[in-house]
């Protein structure tokens, strides 16, 4: 890579140091925008997950064991709201101010929190698929010890995959990134580790979700139909089935969740694996970000319940005493 260039205009990441990165040129209009898209998609994402995890943490309601899952796609969703403005920064600029050492980190941990949204999916996904096609066993199979230890699992797998996959490639070896300027944080890794990341980190869990739920919504379906006909027919339904039909509702928010994160990954994760512009990969990217901005809309738009929690927190009702342990719910909900 060529450094020395006529163009006197040219500049760089770090002008003392001879093998810095060439800075990205664009304009103050660029700039400002692309600064203020950064800035109110960073507070959004903090600002509605942070709703989301205040309103299943203190209303003692929800503290079901789908709502802990919720909780904690919530807290992976939120932080991502935080390392926005990192990498808004390195959009921005083209360039990598904050060290060597923490960009290995920060790849890590941006992989981290990819991994613990999906592991989360996936949670969700069993959770609803035992609710709605094995509901008598509901309540023995999916308890909330359960759900808090496969959580906890699931951030440890998270963890644990993407370190091993950072030190098989040489993320912290500083001798195999010759090849790179200074001012440039970006993930080298091997053909043969992508394909096996792609299959792994994406291919064979978003697989499962979407086989999971092709059998909810088939199932949830059957049941609708029925408990549909009873009341047409003027019969008495049951309890448990107006349950199923609630938790039938519930399986399809959290299914536009699902699939919301897929439509924001799949071109991302195809693009990556082929020779694609920057330009492409950088609006993709922020995509993927954007994805965890969506997720409390869909509460918001689903769930009656957090629009009241959302009441109670914004008017600081929820210091009130005893405000935990009102009932939020209008009728039988999730």
């Amino acid at each position: 890579m060529a450094y020395e260039t006529e163009d006197h205009e040219t500049q760089y990441c770090f002008p003392a140091i001879n093998s810095s990165c060439i800075k990205g040129k664009r304009s103050r209009h660029e700039y400002s925008i692309m600064y203020v898209f950064f800035s109110l998609l960073s507070a959004w994402t903090v600002f509605l997950n942070l709703l989301v995890i205040i309103s299943i943490s203190h209303f003692k309601k929800l503290h079901t064991p789908t709502n802990l899952i919720i909780l904690s796609l919530a807290v992976a969703d939120l932080l991502m709201g935080l390392v926005m403005p990192i990498e808004g920064i390195r959009q921005i600029g083209t360039c990598w101010y904050f060290g060597d050492t923490f960009c290995r980190l920060y790849i890590i941990i941006l992989g981290l929190l990819f991994s613990a949204s999906l592991n989360n999916l996936i949670l969700i996904a069993v959770d609803r698929y035992v609710a709605v096609c094995h509901p008598l066993l509901y309540p023995q199979k999916i308890t909330t010890t359960k759900t808090l230890v496969s959580i906890c699992l699931s951030w440890v797998c998270s963890s644990a995959y993407n370190t091993t996959l950072a030190i098989n490639n040489g993320y912290f070896d500083t001798s195999l990134r010759t090849n790179m300027c200074y001012g440039e944080c970006s993930v080298i890794m091997g053909f043969a580790w992508k394909v096996t990341d792609l299959f792994m980190a994406f291919i064979f869990p978003c697989t499962l979700i979407i086989t999971l739920y092709l059998r909810i919504f088939h199932v949830a379906h059957q049941q609708v139909k029925v408990i549909n006909s009873l009341m047409k027919s003027g019969k008495c339904v049951m309890e448990g089935s107006v349950r199923r039909k609630s938790e039938s509702k519930a399986a399809l928010t959290l299914g536009i969740i699902v699939t919301i994160y897929l439509l924001c990954f799949i071109p991302y994760y195809i693009c990556s694996m082929s020779v694609t512009s920057s330009t492409t990969i950088s609006i993709l990217t922020w995509i993927v970000y954007a994805n965890s901005g969506l997720n409390p809309l869909v509460y918001a738009l689903f769930y009656p319940w957090f629009k009241k929690t959302v009441k109670h927190i914004l008017t600081f009702k929820i210091f009130q005493p005893a405000s935990s342990l009102i009932n939020i719910f209008t009728e039988h909900q999730l």
